[in-house]
């Protein structure tokens, strides 16, 4: 594997770069109209690309909501390509909740706190902090690499990266393999064994709109057709069920081996007796055993005295690899048909092998930096602009390179509150991420 060219001034721009990210606003509604900054941020971006020669392309899906996407030669071109991509997009954040306000980018306490630190603007920081590394050395990679950094991630891709793979698919050309978040974090099991989280599968995205009907009414009355009982009971009876069990290739991988690290047996026909030896990992690891539906929004009726004829409910469902049709038979199952279901979002699930030329390129880069570095693949309950790119034929990966303190909540900072990334870890990630590219 190549050597690091031990990049001192990448591990000390990272910092910088990350805390100008966060300072930029970028909040992402879900609607244009109430979003921010994308636009500042990816003409922030292209700014720093273009300092060092790169030719930048800001594409904007509609007003302001901007994108990035620039290409590196590599020396050998003939090669096919990989892509980094990251989103420049955050979720909202009350600053009232927060120690520090969410769009500081303060240093404290060997943090960098705010909106995006982990989620994921410090990937995009350390992806900008190597580039303009090699071009201070006058390094060219072994292969072209192809720079996305993109919009609306947190709203589900439509106006970001799905946008470009359907409009703009020949930036992405000759690309064949990617990587971005939520992978290659530590994951401390004792002083000489950390694990470090590769994430080469995610979960399906199913956001729906639940529907009840009824006859409306006067609310003085006795009404046994009311349609916000029957969404309410439906609703409930969604939210408390416990979907079976699924156990995918890539959890079976991640349970063994987390079983081995801890010692503890690993008993496939009891998986929830397992995970109650595993403490807190568990809620880590429960939601990649099965589907979910968990309602977040309610609505219904304009007046206290009007009983209406209609009721909504927005749920947040995610399945498994393999499990779409399956996902949407138990829904129907358990609403029953009384209930209509309409889809917001739907997207794929993902899952590839933990093997191949770049899975040993990204163990090696670890191992290199942390030689008690043990990595393992592991499925995210979440979704990522992965399922974009898969759609052009892409291998894609979760690697964004993190150690982290042993103490550290790292899930629960994923839209949290007091969002913060260690800046030990950031100057970590630079190293592992340049010595990974420099091999690929």
């Amino acid at each position: 594997m190549a050597t690091s060219a031990h990049p001192q001034t990448a591990r000390d721009e990272v910092v910088e770069l990350c805390s100008d990210l966060i300072r930029i606003d970028t909040t992402n509604t879900g609607d244009t109209d109430t979003s921010a900054g994308e636009r500042v941020a990816a003409e922030y971006v292209a700014g720093k690309l273009d300092e060092i020669g790169l030719e930048t392309t800001i594409l904007e899906s509609t007003k302001n909501r901007a994108s990035v996407v620039a290409r590196i030669a590599g020396q050998d071109r003939s090669r096919d390509a990989l892509l980094i991509h990251g989103h420049l997009d955050v979720v909202p954040a009350e600053p009232a909740e927060w120690s520090v306000h969410p769009f500081s980018g303060a240093e404290r306490d060997g943090y960098l706190w705010g909106r995006g630190a982990v989620d994921m603007k410090d990937m995009d920081a350390m992806t900008l902090a190597v580039v303009r590394q090699w071009h201070r050395e006058g390094y060219v990679p072994p292969r072209d690499i192809v720079l996305a950094f993109v919009a609306d991630e947190e709203a589900g891709g439509k106006l970001g990266a799905r946008w470009l793979v359907d409009n703009h698919a020949d930036l992405f050309e000759g690309c064949t393999e990617a990587i971005s978040e939520v992978g290659g974090f530590s994951l401390t099991v004792h002083d000489d064994l950390r694990l470090y989280l590769i994430q080469t599968a995610e979960k399906g995205l199913g956001w729906m709109r639940l529907r009840a009907a009824g006859r409306p009414g006067h609310g003085s009355m006795v009404h046994e057709d009311n349609a916000v009982t029957r969404l309410c009971e439906a609703v409930t009876k969604l939210g408390q069920h416990k979907f079976p069990i699924t156990m995918t290739k890539t959890v079976r991988q991640f349970l063994d081996a987390i079983s081995e690290a801890y010692g503890v047996e690993f008993d496939p026909d009891d998986v929830e007796a397992t995970l109650t030896k595993l403490g807190g990992l568990s809620k880590f690891i429960g939601a990649t055993l099965r589907n979910t539906a968990n309602p977040t929004m309610l609505e219904a009726g304009y007046k206290a005295n009007v009983i209406p004829s209609s009721a909504s409910a927005v749920v947040d469902g995610r399945f498994l690899p393999g499990q779409e049709e399956e996902f949407e038979r138990q829904l129907d199952e358990v609403l029953g048909p009384d209930i209509s279901r309409e889809w917001i979002v739907k997207d794929q699930a993902l899952e590839t092998g933990f093997d191949g030329p770049l899975v040993e390129q990204m163990v090696a880069a670890l191992r290199a930096e942390d030689p008690s570095a043990r990595p393992v693949p592991f499925t995210m309950s979440g979704g990522t602009d992965a399922k974009s790119f898969e759609r052009l034929g892409m291998r894609c990966f979760g690697f964004s390179p993190l150690q982290l303190p042993p103490d550290l909540d790292f899930a629960g900072l994923f839209h949290g509150i007091d969002e913060r990334v260690p800046i030990e870890g950031l100057r970590f990630g630079v190293r592992v991420l340049d010595r990974f590219l420099r091999a690929s």
